[in-house]
């Protein structure tokens, strides 16, 4: 399974109490998806409201390192 979107909504339908930006962090979770495709697929999947706006940039730098290493 490559593709973020379809890992991310199987985490959704798994665990239904999980926010976007969890369930967005396990989908990529040691996958090596490239910065621009997880930039993209953040402000796609990732609800507003689960993090503040000024902290966007220090939460992408974090899914940049768990994307390369398993955690």
């Amino acid at each position: 399974m490559r593709s973020i979107e379809r890992s991310f909504k199987y985490h959704q339908r798994k665990n239904p109490c999980w926010s976007t930006w969890t369930c967005f962090t396990k989908a990529i979770m040691g996958r090596n998806f490239s910065r621009d495709r997880i930039k993209r697929h953040f402000n796609l999947l990732v609800d507003k409201d689960d993090y503040e706006k000024e902290d966007k940039r220090k939460l992408l730098s974090y899914l940049y390192l768990i994307n390369r290493d398993k955690l």
